[in-house]
């Protein structure tokens, strides 16, 4: 199980890299274009963003592998490591020190995904996925694809609020993970019986490989959309809070990483979330104070002129 951890802290480090890297590229390509459709192509040859790209598919595909040597629950809420390798690495960018409260809610983050990671590690079990666990969480999916397109339809002319694109961006994140986590088990399950016979199992399997890709290829085209309208530390931090929240309630009420959890187990997981979430929304608030005080000031300022 350390070497599951170990590996979503990793895949964490990716995932700051390339969203910071990722966000740069998208703002310099859309500064550079006249129109969305044009910044896009712009976007596809700047290198900065090339980088990001390649540092998100390290992140991604060192949390699948991440999850082969530990439950979904235990890895998944690691990820909010990202959102403090950002905080770190904009601050080196910068030049400039994190203040006080950018450093209470980074503990806060790390305080309460730590108890979280601790509490699970010593609760949860890795379970033989059934095939009707895998066809909920494929149904579940194909719900979620039905309610975008609707939101696609429904908002077309209209103003998109900022979040949505993180929101859905660290859903079908969610989804990566644990269809990913399904098709690990399977695999090793293979593996150990030495035979591989196809029958109805191996087709959903397959169903569960397309699943990834459909799931994965959203997910980056929302961030891509979350970064347009979004400073990166916000995308970071909604896809960390979003993406294990959505993991972690379909490991628990699907594959049943925690059925045999007891009530204190149940207690403690709610309140390291609830700690961690504190964190995360003080961190945004932190983030975007100076940039406020900045803005009153030179406010005050020209109403003094």
């Amino acid at each position: 199980m350390l070497i599951g951890i170990a590996l979503a802290l990793a895949a964490a480090a990716f995932m700051a890299v390339g969203n910071l890297l990722q966000s740069r590229g998208v703002h310099l390509a859309e500064t550079r274009s006249s129109s969305r459709k044009d910044a896009a192509v712009h976007v596809l040859r700047n290198r900065i963003w090339l980088f990001g790209s390649v540092a998100l598919v390290v992140a991604m595909l060192v949390q699948v592998g991440s999850l082969a040597f530990a439950p979904l629950i235990v890895v998944q809420p690691i990820g909010v490591a990202a959102l403090v390798f950002s905080v770190v690495l904009t601050s080196i960018l910068r030049k400039t020190r994190p203040s006080r409260a950018i450093i209470r809610s980074i503990l806060l983050c790390v305080v309460g995904v730590g108890g979280f990671v601790v509490v699970a590690a010593i609760v949860s079990t890795q379970q033989p996925i059934e095939d009707a666990q895998l066809v909920a969480v494929l149904v579940t999916l194909g719900g979620v694809l039905v309610a975008t397109g609707i939101v696609e339809v429904l908002g077309k002319g209209r103003p998109t609020p900022p979040l949505l694109w993180v929101l859905l961006g660290g859903v079908y994140s969610a989804f990566v993970a644990t269809l990913g986590k399904t098709v690990i088990l399977r695999v090793q399950a293979i593996l150990k019986a030495h035979e591989m016979p196809f029958n109805s199992t191996d087709i959903l399997t397959i169903a569960s490989i397309l699943g990834i890709g459909i799931a994965g290829a959203l997910s980056v085209i929302f961030v891509q959309r979350a970064h347009l309208d979004n400073p990166p530390e916000v995308v970071v931090a909604g896809l960390t809070v979003i993406d294990p929240t959505i993991a972690v309630v379909l490991g628990i009420v699907i594959l049943h990483e925690a059925t045999n959890a007891p009530l204190w187990a149940v207690v403690a997981f709610l309140v390291a979330g609830a700690v961690a979430i504190t964190g995360v929304i003080q961190l945004a608030r932190a983030e975007r104070s100076p940039v406020d005080e900045v803005s009153n000031s030179s406010s005050a300022g020209e109403r003094k002129g």
